[in-house]
């Protein structure tokens, strides 16, 4: 049995009962510890301010993970009315790309709206999107917008599939697409949650387009029925993902891997199993949200 003050002690609001997040960092540090790669975690209650880390401020590379950060930054430059959601964009060639997503499909020509191209970025997590809206919003941009929220380590290096764009070839031979930490992606979501990263109406509308995002394969893929809103990103060695879930209360949980042994595309790689069985540890924590009735 754990000791009693483990159990039932009252968040500094009073409002809620704090978990048994002893229990919680048991389970992921041995998960952890028993994957072949590394693994780094961050776990936050928005509520009531629990907070667990393993290599919280260690840097990995984020695969598409960092897509979060780009729409943070296009919702701030839509805020201050420099970019419309109803902005048209073309769809060239040049920006057709490999990976995740539709319009590598679509016919060099074709028209669409950033809103659009945002809605197919976080949801498909579609590349050609993302390059579209990099194109229109700057690289540079997200860093300046990322380190005015104090992530300085949380930085997309270039248009995806197209190293030669990269804005800092050398952290981008090392990173790939992007580059952050636990505690930082943590941050940006508990930002997000807390209508902080942009404004409440922005932050409101980038949790719907997350909320609607696909691949349940990770933090997702066994809790089912959990009301959440996630990003998650792959390379053959890197999987990652990110998810505010909403329970009693409202919890981050982000999980990056990297120099993972197991290098296959298949449901049951070892780190999207890893990344899995944390997740189920982390939405068994906290109570289920309340249903209205």
């Amino acid at each position: 049995m754990l000791p009693a003050c483990a159990h039932g002690q009252v968040a500094a609001a009073g409002s809620r009962p704090r978990a048994d997040t002893v229990a919680l960092r048991r389970t992921l540090d041995s998960l952890a510890a028993a994957h072949r790669g590394v693994v780094g975690y961050a776990v936050r209650n928005v509520d009531t301010g629990e907070r667990l880390e393993r290599r919280g401020d260690e840097t990995f590379p984020t695969a598409s993970l960092i897509k979060v950060a780009i729409l943070v930054t296009l919702f701030d430059l839509i805020e201050q009315k420099k970019v419309s959601l109803d902005d048209p964009l073309t769809v060239l060639a040049i920006d057709q790309v490999p990976g995740s997503g539709v319009l590598q499909f679509f016919k060099p020509g074709a028209t669409l709206t950033v809103g659009d191209a945002a809605w197919l970025m976080m949801t498909l997590s579609d590349n050609t999107a993302t390059n579209l809206l990099l194109d229109r919003i700057i690289i540079r941009r997200v860093w300046e917008k990322m380190e005015a929220l104090g992530l300085p380590h949380t930085k997309v290096h270039s248009k995806s599939f197209l190293r030669i764009a990269s804005v800092a070839m050398d952290s981008s031979v090392k990173y790939g697409f992007g580059v952050t930490t636990p505690n930082e992606m943590a941050t940006l979501f508990e930002l997000i949650a807390r209508g902080k990263a942009v404004s409440p109406a922005a932050d409101s509308t980038m949790l719907r387009m997350l909320e609607n995002g696909d691949n349940s394969a990770l933090l997702l893929r066994y809790a089912a029925g959990v009301r959440s809103a996630h990003k998650w990103g792959g390379t053959d060695q890197v999987r990652t993902d990110c998810a505010l879930f909403f329970r009693e209360s409202r919890v981050v949980a982000c999980v990056l891997t990297k120099e993972n042994e197991d290098r296959s595309w298949r449901v049951d790689n070892e780190a999207q199993v890893t990344i899995a069985r944390m997740g189920e540890a982390i939405v068994r924590t906290w109570p289920e949200e309340k249903r209205r009735p």
